[in-house]
C-alpha cells in the first residue's frame, strides 16, 4: 500500500484528528486520537506510529502545522489557523522560490540530484553555476554569498542537519565519514547510537558520542571521535559548545 493509499484508508482517523484541532486544538501528538483502521507498518522506530506518520502526510496537504512546542513535544494545529491566507502562486514560480530557498540555506549544491525522500536535494537552475574543485557535475551557489567573507565557528550538528542530511553531497564537499548508528547493532558502531558531527569553521572534524541521563541530570560524554588530532583552537572550542549543550539540556557535563 502506498502512502496516498494508506492516509485514505484511514481518512477517518484523519477527521477525527482535524474535528478535535478545530474545537480544542493546538494539542500535542498523545492528545489526538487513534483511529486508524490500517496501522502504519515500517521495519523502523515509526512502526504501529499511527498518529505521528498520518500528521507528517496531513502536512504536505496542508491540513496540519506545528504552531509550537509544550516541553518536549510539538504542539499540532490547523494550518488554516497558522500559515497567512495568500493567494497560491503558479507552481512554477513556487518551484522557482522553494530552490531559492533551498540554495540560500545550503549555500552550495547539486542543479540536479538523486531523488531523495522528503524534501528535495537539488536545486535546478536558480543561482549561479559553479564547480567544484576534484567534485565531477555541475554545481549552484547562491550568488549573495559570492565575494563574502566567511566567518566560521564551532558547532555541534544534529545528524539531521542539513549541512550533513545529503550524505553524497556531505561527503563530495567535506570528505566527511559519517552514519547515523542507531539502527545498527551495539558492536557494530563505530561513534556511537547518535553521534552528533562537529563542525568547526569550514570542515566536519569529528563526532560526539554523549548521552543525555536526565535522571541523574548530566550529559555523559562517552567519546569525541577525532578524524584527525584537534588543534588546542578546535578543541577549546568544541569543549566549548559541548558546555553549551549541557547547559541548554538543563544538564551537568560529565566525562567518561
Amino acid at each position: 500500500m502506498d502512502n496516498a493509499a494508506w492516509v485514505e484508508a484511514n481518512g477517518g482517523c484523519r477527521q477525527d484528528i482535524l474535528e478535535l484541532l478545530r474545537s480544542d486544538g493546538p494539542l500535542t501528538v498523545r492528545e489526538l486520537p487513534d483511529t486508524c483502521e490500517v496501522p502504519w507498518r515500517s521495519t523502523g522506530w515509526t512502526n504501529n506510529k499511527n498518529v505521528p506518520k498520518l500528521l507528517d502526510f496531513m502536512v504536505v496537504r496542508g491540513e496540519v502545522a506545528v504552531v509550537g512546542r509544550q516541553g518536549r513535544e510539538r504542539l499540532w494545529d490547523l494550518a488554516s489557523r497558522i500559515y497567512p491566507d495568500d493567494p497560491f502562486p503558479p507552481w512554477e514560480e513556487a518551484e522557482r522560490l522553494r530552490n531559492e530557498r533551498r540554495l540560500q540555506s545550503l549555500g552550495i549544491a547539486r542543479a540536479k540530484a538523486t531523488k531523495a525522500p522528503g524534501e528535495p536535494w537539488d536545486v535546478r537552475e536558480v543561482g549561479e553555476p559553479a564547480v567544484v574543485e576534484g567534485v565531477k557535475g555541475e554545481w549552484r551557489v547562491d550568488p549573495r554569498l559570492l565575494d563574502q567573507p566567511f566567518n566560521g565557528r564551532a558547532a555541534l550538528l544534529s545528524p539531521l542537519d542539513r549541512l550533513v542530511h545529503d550524505r553524497t553531497r556531505m561527503v563530495e564537499l567535506f570528505e566527511f565519514d559519517y552514519q547515523l548508528e542507531m539502527y545498527k547493532p551495539a558492536a557494530n558502531r563505530r561513534w556511537g547510537y547518535y553521534a552528533l558531527p562537529i563542525l568547526h569553521g569550514d570542515r566536519l572534524i569529528g563526532k560526539l558520542d554523549a548521552t543525555a541521563e536526565r535522571k541523574e541530570g548530566v550529559l555523559c560524554v562517552d567519546a569525541v571521535h577525532e578524524d584527525a588530532p584537534f588543534s588546542k583552537a578546535a578543541r577549546v572550542a568544541v569543549d566549548r559548545e559541548i558546555e553549551d549543550l549541557a547547559r541548554w539540556l538543563g544538564l551537568e557535563v560529565m566525562r567518561s
